[in-house]
């Protein structure tokens, strides 16, 4: 394969990452069947497929899947933002801001939980929420959105948020008219996850990246978003089928007008994997093969109430997306985006698990 930087013309500007948590290939064919129009993840043309093992376990958590995907290395499975030494690994969204890049991360969770801290925090286990929220306090992150409030508050009632350049709404997205350039800006809706989409969240997703890209995109230097569909990967561990069917089709809204704004842009790469597979999902004909089988109706199934070692799809869409393609292990979505982000960034690919 050749190093995507070898052509100026074809690196992205901005890079989009969407991740749907616990998001297999059955669970992205859900719109397919689950809802009244043309999915937009078939205007994707570049598809690929991608490992997810941790370094010490075939099957992986959410934070060490993040881990690898934001920093190029395979570690354990609670570890977020660190090798399997406990030590910080350096992670694409320090890499980019050296680089003047603007930064944000987008969850339906808690900004703390495990995807969206893998692309900022530094910690030893995922559970740490407190030293979590601090790291994002500390971070390069411009624009955040999603719950969590009750791991930022400071009993001694100092504001943490402005102490550290942040402004933060805590009642309502809305997009943000007067910029100061000295300082963040983020959303925290809720004081822990957000509510799920059968509990009326609503548009929050889609809206939320909105507000991101225009937000981001202000300034002409480039940015990296991490957007993620978080509940994909309860309502795998709860076997729900309307909570993912719900989940699923709320994503892959966001995804829409995601790749709406690079239709237009024309210098954005869109991205659109998980971090690995929950549930055991599957889409099968209803009945039983041995005693009579209705190929009419779909009924979906679970197998498992946990993580899976399946592989997990890509979808890549804009300006390098040709080198999404294939199959790889994740550590690759980190190198494939940092050499185009930057060619002079030769990433090392840490492509085999260790378990």
């Amino acid at each position: 394969m050749g190093t995507p930087g070898d052509s100026v013309k074809e690196r992205p500007l901005n890079i989009i990452l969407m991740i749907g948590d616990g998001m297999g290939v059955s669970q992205l064919s859900i719109p397919y069947y689950f809802s009244n129009h043309e999915p937009v993840f078939s205007r994707f043309k570049h598809i690929g497929l991608a490992g997810t093992s941790s370094a010490t376990h075939p099957v992986t958590q959410s934070s060490a899947a993040a881990t690898a995907i934001s920093t190029g290395v395979k570690t354990y499975n609670p570890a977020l933002g660190v090798g399997p030494d406990t030590l910080p690994r350096r992670n694409i969204v320090e890499i980019v801001s050296d680089l003047g890049y603007q930064t944000g991360v987008i969850a339906t969770s808690s900004v703390t939980d495990a995807t969206p801290a893998g692309f900022y925090a530094h910690v030893p286990d995922r559970y740490m929420h407190r030293e979590i929220a601090m790291d994002l306090l500390e971070s390069e992150i411009d624009f955040f959105a999603g719950g969590g409030l009750k791991y930022f508050i400071d009993t001694t009632g100092r504001d943490l948020f402005r102490e550290h350049g942040m402004t933060v709404n805590f009642s309502k997205l809305q997009k943000i008219e007067d910029r100061d350039p000295e300082l963040r800006y983020g959303f925290l809706l809720a004081m822990d996850r957000m509510p799920a989409m059968l509990e009326g969240r609503g548009d929050f997703l889609a809206d939320a990246s909105e507000i991101a890209m225009d937000f981001l995109s202000r300034k002409d230097s480039g940015f990296f978003l991490m957007v993620e569909g978080s509940q994909v990967d309860w309502a795998g561990h709860g076997n729900n089928t309307d909570y993912m069917i719900t989940e699923m089709n709320d994503f892959e809204e966001a995804v829409k007008r995601v790749l709406e704004f690079a239709e237009q842009d024309g210098n954005t790469l869109v991205i659109v994997t998980a971090d690995h597979e929950t549930g055991g999902f599957t889409l099968a004909a209803a009945g039983d093969y041995q005693t009579g089988t209705d190929y009419g109706t779909i009924e979906p199934s679970f197998a498992t109430t946990n993580h899976s070692a399946a592989l997990v799809p890509v979808l890549a869409y804009g300006r390098g997306a040709e080198n999404f393609a294939g199959f790889y292990e994740n550590t690759d979505l980190f190198c494939k985006m940092v050499e185009l982000l930057d060619p002079n960034q030769k990433a090392s690919r840490l492509t085999v698990p260790a378990y």
